[in-house]
């Protein structure tokens, strides 16, 4: 089945004097890129948090960790410097603004990262076990969310293989028809600019066979028809396949342009253009997919 790239997750995780709360994003992206926003007491452990997640394969991954202190006796402190500095900042934009409360900044300065640090013992290396269980739970919840995604992706990319697959059969509607009208076409031409004496009717026999050998295109609804069914065989794997799909859909597009530019009828070139439309629909929906 399908997995979506789009994801979030969130646990939390009570210890003996603080709430932690993890939050995972995830969105697409090409590889796996990692975005961290930790508390300074968790900043030690940044790496290994990185390790844990990897399993989530691919994508652009942000994780948030917010801790509440539960410990009526923690202590806070402020940075006096950076408040400071901040203050000076806001007020002077709520001025350019024609804003004028020294409340709102002083609040908005208050807010702003590293003014008010809390004093904190050292975690224990109990606490960061039960954190990697809160981190694993955030990241279970993220592949279930993936899941869901995944199902509704995997409904509607199969239902666009499955009508280009349903297009390749009307394909044959056309195709016998399509050599006569190219043989009565070239042979009228020839037949009004010659005379029956001017040219080797066998010898046009020869050619005309070896140009509508040119035209033929069995071989690319052959390849085509694989193509398609791979695709859908693939697609109810379980394994990442984001890529491995990615790769047959340019199959699929090359088969689909080589078959538009032999097929010489008219009719045949409207369904291939609707094979497109559905490939480029199929193609904009697998960005997505892990």
């Amino acid at each position: 089945m399908l997995k979506s790239m789009t994801g979030y997750g969130k646990a939390s995780i009570t210890l003996e004097n603080k709430n932690v709360v993890v939050e995972i994003k995830s969105l697409n992206s090409k590889l796996l890129d990692v975005n961290t926003k930790i508390p300074v007491i968790y900043k030690s452990k940044e790496l290994e948090i990185r390790n844990i997640l990897k399993p989530l394969d691919r994508g652009k991954i942000e994780l948030y960790l917010s801790v509440e202190n539960l410990d009526s006796e923690t202590t806070s402190s402020i940075n006096r410097e950076k408040l400071k500095s901040y203050f000076e900042d806001i007020k002077a934009v709520a001025e350019e603004l024609g804003l004028n409360s020294s409340e709102i900044t002083m609040q908005s300065a208050i807010n702003m990262p590293d003014v008010l640090t809390y004093k904190q013992d050292k975690f224990t290396d109990k606490e960061w076990i039960e954190l990697s269980k809160g981190i694993n739970t955030a990241i279970d919840n993220v592949n279930e969310f993936r899941l869901q995604e995944g199902k509704v992706l995997q409904e509607d990319i199969t239902s666009r293989i499955n009508i280009i697959a349903n297009l390749l059969i009307d394909v044959e509607k056309y195709e016998s028809r399509r050599v006569d009208k190219v043989r009565e076409r070239i042979s009228s031409k020839l037949e009004a600019i010659s005379s029956d004496s001017a040219f080797d009717k066998n010898r046009f026999e020869q050619e005309m066979i070896f140009y509508l050998e040119k035209l033929d295109i069995t071989e690319e609804k052959v390849r085509l028809k694989h193509h398609c069914e791979y695709f859908l065989k693939t697609v109810n794997t379980d394994l990442p396949i984001g890529k491995k799909l990615g790769f047959i859909s340019q199959e699929i597009g090359r088969e689909i342009n080589t078959l538009g530019s032999k097929a010489n009828d008219s009719d045949i070139q409207k369904i291939v253009i609707k094979m497109k439309d559905e490939l480029e629909k199929i193609k904009e929906q697998m960005l997505n997919v892990l």
